[in-house]
């Protein structure tokens, strides 16, 4: 498996990229394109991805864009569902769009990633943390997060730290579902652990009965919940509703804030994996930045981890495009993020290369409140 999985790797980063695609992006301006939830159980994670990024955006075309072109994001509607999200990325190849940008999902990008290898489009900074688009090793692919396994490896190794073993899962039934559960099964594994109970509700759905019915009946001490922020807040809800008093767990992708906000008060002690730098508060650099663009943007807008992940993302497509030298080309700007070695974005530190494009694995734990707070 190593063997094969190598000579993916050298196969996938030895395609020789056009020096100079034609892309008429450059007449109008830098067009990223963008595939995201902006309607439906997900949208919030859409929304909010926009958002951030939009606020970086603004104001470097505020200042004069990139080399005098303003860097236009193009975003479409996909529902959280892959079908639309080819779809739209179908049409943003078509348009000849200078790259694809700030994607979210796990099943969506997935739909979207073989068109972009096959035009050789860059992909920058979707908003998941699956393996199935980290390896094999795409030169086109670059990710500012952490990846799912490194996100339930820490969960488990603070539930087994407490002595809490007796762990289920609850996931979305699908490839995001799936790379979640294999990394909380990779982190039981190297402890000699396995999942109590397993249990799934598919995309786009709150239906949670059978979920219900096939997991609190094993008396779990905790839940490792990998789907979207409306499903996990009808589990939590019914769970607590049933009597059930154990500890839930949450990766980053359901929305921080989103499953603030659905569950109000009952949100109290659930734990939310985090892998980016807190949004809150009054730190300097990247997060009073961030703070400064938003409330700039849209003054009524309430920081949050998900345009928290936009913003950051949209600073790096932004500093590779200011280093891209001549006619702005997809080949120079891979190039040019890949030789963001050692960067640091105003205290968040990212390191590709051209054998790197995982920029990132900070992971930490945050719990929420029953006031709609973010504790870490």
């Amino acid at each position: 498996m190593q063997t094969r999985r190598h000579f993916h790797r050298l196969a996938l980063a030895g395609l020789a990229l056009p020096a100079a695609l034609p892309v008429r992006a450059q007449g109008r301006g830098l067009v990223l394109g963008q595939s995201v939830p902006l309607t439906g159980p997900a949208a919030q994670l859409g929304l909010q991805m926009q958002l951030g990024a939009r606020a970086y955006f603004d104001a470097v075309n505020a200042a004069g864009g990139v080399g005098g072109l303003p860097v236009v994001l193009k975003t479409l509607d996909d529902g959280y569902d892959p079908a639309r999200c080819k779809a739209n990325t179908e049409k943003f190849i078509h348009d000849e769009v200078f790259a694809l940008f700030g994607y979210v999902g796990t099943p969506t990008s997935l739909a979207a990633l073989p068109l972009a290898t096959a035009a050789r489009v860059p992909f920058i900074a979707p908003l998941t943390g699956a393996e199935a688009l980290r390896e094999p090793f795409n030169r086109l692919v670059f990710h500012i997060r952490a990846s799912y396994d490194d996100e339930t490896e820490l969960i488990i190794k603070q539930l087994t730290q407490l002595d809490l073993k007796k762990i289920a899962v609850f996931h979305q039934n699908d490839a995001y579902g799936q790379a979640g559960l294999k990394g909380v099964r990779r982190a039981l594994d190297r402890r000699g652990l396995q999942p109590l109970a397993v249990a799934t509700v598919e995309r786009n759905s709150v239906d949670v009965a059978a979920a219900l019915k096939a997991l609190l009946p094993a008396q779990p001490e905790a839940i490792v919940q990998i789907s979207a922020y409306k499903s996990c807040a009808a589990f939590i809800r019914e769970a607590r509703r049933a009597g059930w008093g154990g500890q839930f767990y949450n990766v980053s992708f359901v929305g921080t804030q989103a499953l603030a906000d659905e569950l109000g008060k009952d949100a109290a002690g659930v734990v939310v994996s985090q892998v980016m730098p807190s949004p809150f508060g009054t730190a300097a650099g990247l997060v009073s930045d961030y703070q400064q663009a938003l409330h700039r943007f849209d003054a009524k807008a309430e920081p949050n981890y998900t345009s928290m992940e936009g913003y950051l993302a949209a600073r790096v497509v932004v500093d590779g495009l200011r280093r891209l030298g001549g006619r702005p080309t997809r080949e120079g700007l891979v190039a040019a993020l890949e030789t963001l070695s050692g960067y640091e974005s105003r205290g968040y530190r990212l390191q590709f290369s051209p054998s790197r494009h995982v920029g990132a694995s900070f992971v930490e734990l945050t719990m929420l409140t029953g006031d709609g707070k973010v504790r870490r």
